[in-house]
């Protein structure tokens, strides 16, 4: 969902560096994958399209950090 993004924090030696990955339209998620020592944090449409992808090493990755937007329950919106 537009808004979702997800935060990557990475060891680059003697400093660390973090990234974001941002779901920036609408219709849009952000998905994360770790698979055969690689973090791959993809930008995907509601097709399934990647638009972009951020990979890092998984031995490199100290953190990965995501961030939902709020979504409004179902109980209420049907109430409201």
């Amino acid at each position: 969902m537009k808004g979702d993004r997800v935060e990557i924090v990475v060891d680059a030696g003697d400093t660390t560096r973090t990234y974001e990955v941002v779901a920036s339209r609408a219709g849009r998620r952000v998905e994360t994958a770790v698979r055969r020592g690689v973090v791959e944090v993809s930008e995907v449409t509601r097709s399934g399209s990647v638009v972009r992808t951020a990979r890092f090493m998984a031995s490199r990755v100290l953190a990965l950090v995501e961030h939902p937007v709020p979504r409004a329950e179902e109980s209420e919106t049907a109430a409201g």
